[in-house]
């Protein structure tokens, strides 16, 4: 490592510059006074003309007073000789729940990479606690050197086909965007609604008419999507073809071109990067989980992805920076100018994009991938520590009766959140539905958990390889009941029952036997692990499902979203077997169907 500081970095950025503070900056930059902190020896890349130029730095109170190649003045020094200085990283849309940790223990993960503010849906917190989470997890963000701002969920619940721990109102919702860290409305799942002109939605999107919307529409297009874009929504990250993402960029979208851990589009829609359309063009993470953040890293991992899919380093750097402060109406961030905060990332090259140090708002924050500065720790309460409220459980509760004739199968496909709609043959023994293991038909279960209900929902599904024992999670979204798949039901309900017994988590059975486990008492969502302990769990509990035979990379993430009631094509719910394009709940067995309507025409 070459960097070298001859004092401490000083002043942290404030929240708001008073008139002292301004007239320090004005003076610095003018070279009446002394900056208190000059990075010299660097390469600026300038992200509004592409260049990169060999230039210092001078900071004071936090922003950057000065870019110059002359003589800088300043009580701290840091020498960054031969180093490239980006902007502080944006992800512009995540969630944070995916990630499975604290907001200080994601900025423990994250900040090291280069990431400095992140945009947070916190939808999958508010379907469990309400209002009263999001205003939670808005307080356990504050005064950490990762800046957080989040956006309002308007979909809480997801749609009417599943069985939520919370709503949100259109009140509840106008309310949230009056708070200070709150930029606008969240993405708006419920395609639906819109296009069906309900009565709650219109309420939500006229009462914050004006704020930024984030919009959710796979698949969507043609006139529909010009009346889901004519409401006010202005962005999308669910494109997974270059013609979905090309749609919706002509209608004047912004395109969030999406790297997750579950979902992955980055490589199909970077051809659609080119200088007419970079300025609409942003990239998210979305769902990552721990240990993508450990091993590959987060923004600076998009950012490297971007450059081998041919697009150039600071034209990539764009779209995790300037691109999206403008998207979002930040002021002051996503460059490294005159006025703006002293968000700065340090690396070798624009291939890579390792971070060597990390400066945040005017503070060393972090430097060869460890955090520098003290990480505000905070108590959760009751209401996110006791979430999850099971029924009692039998092997019987979760039988699927035999009704002869072929059935609705989900079919799961690695890397995508959407699903296939498979009609196949169920084996059966006796008058019982059961898993097939040789045609990896397996059954999957979701059960209420908000003690509300006590409903399950049974189905089946192709795609996760499992050859012996269960898997289950509380993390299933968007409701977040717990949802289990397996090879038995004995093993099926062992693993519902630890999750119980965990107060929210994930784990994998064999036999009866906990294989591996991972705690998620916040919410049943989040642990209260450091983010390298979270992150050796997961690994172990993939490890422990692959050695059951499951076939995919990241089984907990793609679990997860089996019960997503707004993603094509068909989903699980504690409500029952849901087909997103007619948004109803339909027999597992069609046969059922055409029984009801010939009982019904007679």
């Amino acid at each position: 490592m070459r960097l070298h500081i001859v004092c401490r970095l000083g002043h942290s950025m404030r929240s708001k510059l008073t008139s002292s503070d301004l007239r320090i900056l004005i003076e610095a930059a003018r070279g009446v006074r002394k900056c208190d902190t000059v990075i010299r020896g660097g390469f600026i890349l300038n992200v509004f003309t592409g260049e990169i130029t060999r230039e210092d730095v001078g900071i004071a109170v936090g922003r950057i007073a000065v870019v110059s190649a002359g003589d800088i003045e300043a009580d701290c020094v840091v020498d960054a000789e031969g180093l490239i200085l980006i902007p502080g990283l944006i992800d512009s849309h995540m969630h944070l729940e995916s990630s499975m940790l604290t907001p200080a223990e994601f900025t423990r993960a994250a900040l090291p990479t280069g990431t400095t503010t992140v945009i947070i849906d916190p939808h999958e917190i508010a379907n469990v606690g309400g209002i009263d989470a999001v205003r939670e997890m808005i307080e356990a963000a504050r005064g950490l050197p990762l800046r957080f701002y989040f956006m309002a969920p308007p979909c809480v619940p997801a749609s009417a086909l599943d069985v939520s721990g919370a709503k949100l109102s259109a009140e509840d919702i106008a309310g949230l965007t009056n708070l200070p860290n709150v930029l606008g409305i969240a993405e708006v799942m419920d395609m639906r609604a819109v296009l069906e002109a309900d009565d709650g939605m219109l309420e939500k999107l006229s009462r914050t008419w004006g704020k930024v919307i984030d919009g959710h529409t796979p698949g969507l297009s043609g006139r529909d999507l010009q009346a889901y874009i004519a409401a006010g929504i202005s962005s999308d990250h669910e494109s997974t073809n270059a013609w979905e993402g090309l749609e919706k960029l002509r209608a004047g979208m912004y395109l969030m071109i999406r790297g997750g851990s579950a979902a992955y589009d980055l490589d199909s829609l970077a051809r659609l990067v080119n200088p007419q359309t970079i300025n609409r063009c942003l990239l998210v993470t979305d769902d990552l989980q721990p240990t993508d953040i450990e091993t590959r890293g987060h923004m600076n991992y998009l950012l490297g992805k971007m450059v081998r899919n041919g697009i150039a380093g600071a034209q990539a750097v764009r779209m995790a920076t300037i691109n999206a402060a403008q998207r979002f109406k930040l002021d002051g961030v996503g460059a490294i100018a005159p006025g703006f905060i002293a968000d700065i990332v340090a690396v070798e090259d624009l291939r890579d994009f390792k971070a060597e140090f990390v400066i945040s708002g005017g503070q060393l924050a972090a430097m060869d991938g460890e955090i520098t500065v003290p990480l505000r720790s905070h108590t959760f309460s009751d209401h996110l520590t006791d979430t999850v409220h099971l029924p009692d459980l039998t092997a019987n509760d979760l039988a699927i009766p035999s009704r002869g004739g072929p059935a609705q199968v989900i079919g799961a496909i690695e890397g995508q959140l959407i699903t296939r709609r498979l009609l196949l043959q169920p084996s059966s023994l006796g008058e019982k539905v059961v898993s097939d293991t040789k045609r990896d038909i397996l059954k999957i279960v979701v059960i209420e958990r908000h003690g509300k209900s006590g409903s399950i929902g049974r189905g089946l599904v192709k795609g996760f390889g499992l050859r012996s024992g269960a898997i289950a999670s509380s993390v299933a979204h968007d409701s977040h009941n717990v949802v289990a798949i397996g090879t038995n039901d004995a093993d099926i309900l062992h693993a519902i029952e630890h999750v119980g017994r965990m107060k929210g988590g994930l784990v994998v059975i064999a036999e009866g036997m906990v294989m591996a486990d991972l705690p998620l008492p916040i919410g049943g969502l989040i642990s209260e692990l450091s983010a390298p302990s979270a992150a050796n769990r997961l690994r172990k509990l993939e490890e422990a499902a692959h050695n059951l035979g499951c076939s995919m990379e990241h089984p907990f993430g793609t679990l997860s979203f089996m019960c997503l009631s707004v993603i094509p094509e068909l989903k699980l719910t504690a409500a029952g077997l849901v087909d997103v394009a007619r948004s109803e709940i339909v027999p597992l067995f069609p046969e059922e169907r055409k029984q009801i309507k010939r009982s019904a025409a007679g």
